[in-house]
């Protein structure tokens, strides 16, 4: 039996004007709910998945279509999280809806689940911007709680299979992420790739540690330093060999 269509998201909050959140000006929905715990993570009041609000998909279109004007020729909606493709189900007739309404549509995600649902989202979704975390497995463990760091990797390629735009985002941490050795290799395992149309480079810092604290959770990154301005230099001139665009958030 098909299972059915979810018509409902479970909704962290929203965002209006979101400048940072893919082209132009977006309307950025944040989803409840993700399955990794990163140690960077400056939102983990949306890691629980048993959170959020209801919103009808329909309430959020009428929103997306009301702010069309603001979106001009770039812009768009943007649903990131938490994981969205926990809700890749839903998020499926969602993005039909808006693809309807002549809105671009973008999907920011770990791409860490891999199915029929996730896939056919590919057809619906104009742009994928997809974090990596790290380059080794073990530095992937450590880093977000979870095993097998291939997975966002076969999601990569998966996406690089439709020839649709995506870009890449890379939280830059001394110590941690932050090596030419890790840089090359990232670069070197997307050299090839066609669709990708620049890496975003989130160089780090620790203005979520207050939700750490109201959450009691520990943060365990509190003895790392944010990036040099020397630092962050490097790190966009190694990848500048492997990219087209290397921007700097």
């Amino acid at each position: 039996m098909e299972t059915p269509i979810t018509h409902t998201l479970q909704v962290h909050s929203l965002e209006s004007f979101g400048t940072h959140d893919g082209p132009g000006i977006r309307f950025v929905i944040f989803l409840q709910g993700c399955k990794l715990k990163c140690q960077y993570c400056h939102n983990p009041d949306t890691i629980d998945t048993h959170g959020g609000t209801t919103y009808e998909i329909e309430t959020l279109v009428d929103r997306a279509v009301k702010m069309k004007p603001y979106f001009g020729t770039t812009g768009g909606v943007t649903v990131s999280g938490g994981e969205p493709l926990l809700q890749a189900k839903a998020l499926i007739p969602f993005f039909k809806r808006l693809k309807e309404e002549g809105i671009h549509t973008n999907i920011d995600t770990n791409g860490r689940i891999l199915n029929h649902f996730t896939e056919t989202l590919h057809d619906y979704a104009d742009l994928v911007m997809l974090d990596i975390k790290h380059m080794t497995e073990e530095g992937f463990q450590k880093l977000v709680a979870a095993k097998n760091k291939e997975i966002s990797f076969n999601y990569a390629a998966q996406r690089e299979a439709t020839g649709k735009p995506m870009w890449l985002r890379y939280v830059l941490i001394p110590g941690i992420t932050n090596s030419p050795d890790l840089l090359h290799a990232l670069g070197a395992h997307f050299k090839d790739y066609k669709t990708i149309e620049k890496i975003e480079l989130q160089p780090y810092h620790k203005l979520g540690v207050h939700k750490w604290e109201a959450l009691g959770w520990d943060y365990e990154l509190k003895d790392a330093r944010e990036n040099t301005p020397e630092e962050i230099d490097r790190a966009v001139a190694v990848l500048q060999n492997y990219f087209k665009e290397v921007k700097v958030n």
